[in-house]
């Protein structure tokens, strides 16, 4: 169904928090070129600290500077320039935004600035009044409680929210920090004539025009029917008058967004004929990047560690996404479009307490080191002898439980099966079971919140990443609690390698004039390709899956109850 030009060169681009970063793949996926801007060293006099402003005045503010978006995109490709990377063998752009962000074009901006960008001149100069909002909210913001709340309210509450647009409302979200915008800057947002996502945002600058925002990442938004892909009439009226004109169009993520505009062509020397494919958000990127690309595939997040494609970079946390046909939204997580398949949905879990948690009970139970950590987990049997632990050394966020560790003993009921009857709990267990009972507890809770948002169990595979996939004790306990082969990919630029695979992709519907398959763009691959994933660890016994199975029920009654009682203090 079509192949890529054996000569042809396909970029990713990924505006991240802290900063842009460039990444350039050939015909066979192989990673040629990369290049980066870190937004604090190099673009110092926007005064940013890890990528943003936060507002001293008012709690949770958190914004980022657009212009230095604007400037980091030619210093990057500059940089590309002095390295030699031929841009005139480019086919195709396209990019990954911080996801939630959003970018507010004043009146007239189109017209008297994106149409006629002067390669002359950089972009900074030529776009300093194109913007009626000069610091963006960014997915840090936590300052849209009240809008959050209001936005549930008015369209039937959070559960009907999130069964219309695949979340509940997010401080975070885009359509909460519209209506914030809408309701303390009135004339401002009057006098705006497009909301961007930063995604969408970049890709004005490259076809200098307005880029639509695509599916997956308008689904972050608190304001797109999930099912329809189209507005949310209810959602718009929820957050502010007048809002479907700003927001434009939506558009497929595979779609073109148009042709290279003639700024870069003339500055750069790109290849004119060059496309920019639709931009996504980081992690419908960092999903692509990963080479998720058929229901039943699932990817975990283990970071600490510049892998983790999660929202919360170098963070500690746990992330769960995966593909699906069939998705549940759920109060616990996020669901979006599939941004290399029209056909089927990414859904997300978030978890707060990951690899820092775990190195915890590391330094508690195991002297500090890992390889005591692994031998106290091959000590203790599988299910642990009914030893059941929750660790929260944060507020965690699936289920929203506050600090605290929770220690149990499980009692048995019939054929010897644990329970959730007579219940015993303890203020804390010996080291080997303590081990278990946090690993075992932290992938058990993902196979529960996965299932109950959509996902098959047993997965397809799973692709493991992050600092914690080098563990092969932690993997093989994965294989055995999810029921399949876990696999693993270290890309630490995963969401900027998305992107590029995604500009081959659009490429290659473009040419043919209608969706084709990503697993054929996959087939084209070098043996030695950017994409590849190694096999870890296969299946554990379909027994000790199926016990792992009947275990989850029972976690999951304690969780709720937990739940109760921290809603009862």
């Amino acid at each position: 169904m079509g192949s890529l030009p054996s000569d042809a060169l396909f970029l990713g681009l990924d505006s991240s928090t802290q900063s842009l970063k460039i990444t350039a793949i050939d015909a066979e996926l192989r990673l040629i070129a990369s290049a980066s801007v870190h937004f604090d060293s190099e673009l110092p006099h926007y005064g940013t600290k890890d990528g943003v402003h936060r507002d001293p005045k008012v709690k949770g503010r958190i914004t980022g500077p657009v212009l230095m978006w604007v400037e980091a995109l030619d210093l990057v490709l500059t940089k590309m320039v002095r390295a030699n990377f031929p841009f005139n063998k480019v086919n195709a752009i396209s990019g990954s935004g911080q996801q939630h962000g959003s970018v507010y074009w004043t009146k007239g901006a189109q017209q008297l600035h994106l149409k006629n960008l002067d390669p002359s001149k950089d972009l900074v100069t030529q776009l300093q009044e194109a913007f009626s909002i000069k610091d963006s909210p960014v997915w840090m913001d936590s300052s849209t409680s009240a809008q959050c709340s209001a936005i549930e309210k008015a369209v039937g509450g959070a559960a009907k929210l999130t069964a219309l647009t695949g979340s509940r409302a997010f401080e975070r979200f885009t359509g909460p920090q519209v209506r914030k915008v809408y309701e303390t800057q009135k004339e401002t947002y009057h006098a705006t004539e497009r909301v961007s996502l930063v995604s969408s945002f970049m890709a004005s600058l490259l076809v200098g025009n307005y880029a639509s925002i695509d599916h997956s990442d308008g689904a972050g938004m608190n304001l797109m029917d999930l099912h329809s892909r189209t507005w949310s009439p209810d959602a718009l009226d929820a957050t502010a008058p007048g809002l479907e004109k700003k927001l434009g169009p939506l558009a497929p993520s595979h779609a073109i967004a148009g042709k290279l505009h003639s700024y870069f062509v003339q500055r750069f020397h790109f290849n004119p004929k060059c496309l920019v494919v639709n931009w996504s958000g980081d992690n419908p990127c960092s999903l692509a990047g990963l080479a998720l690309n058929r229901p039943g595939d699932l990817a975990i997040s283990m970071g600490t560690s510049d892998t983790c494609p999660c929202l919360y970079r170098s963070c500690g946390r746990l992330q769960v996404f995966g593909l699906t046909r069939t998705p549940q939204p759920s109060l616990e997580g996020h669901v979006f479009p599939n941004p290399v398949d029209p056909e089927s949905f990414m859904v997300m879990l978030c978890y707060k307490n990951g690899s820092l948690t775990r190195e915890d009970i590391r330094n508690e139970c195991a002297d500090r080191s890992w390889e005591k950590f692994n031998s106290l987990l091959e000590e203790t049997p599988p299910l642990n002898e009914g030893k059941m632990g929750f660790y929260y050394k944060e507020a965690e966020i699936l289920p929203p439980l506050p600090v605290g560790y929770h220690h149990f003993i499980l009692g048995r009921g019939d054929g010897n099966a644990f329970d959730n009857l007579n219940v015993q709990k303890v203020p804390k267990f010996d080291p080997a079971a303590e081990v278990r009972a946090i690993v075992e507890g932290q992938i058990l809770s993902m196979r529960i919140h996965a299932e109950r948002i959509g996902m098959q169990c047993p997965p397809e595979r799973i692709i493991a990443t992050g600092g914690g996939s080098a563990n092969k004790h932690l993997l093989a306990l994965i294989a055995s609690i999810f029921g399949c082969s876990v696999y693993t990919a270290q890309r630490p630029d995963s969401a900027a390698l998305g992107a590029a695979l995604r500009a081959a992709h659009g490429w290659i519907c473009q040419e043919q004039g209608t969706f084709v398959p990503m697993a054929s763009v996959l087939k084209q691959a070098s043996g030695e390709n950017a994409f590849q994933c190694h096999l870890q660890a296969k299946a554990g016994s379909d027994e000790l899956h199926a016990q792992y199975g009947d275990l989850a029920p029972v976690r999951a009654k304690i969780e709720q109850q937990l739940l109760g009682e921290s809603i009862s203090c």
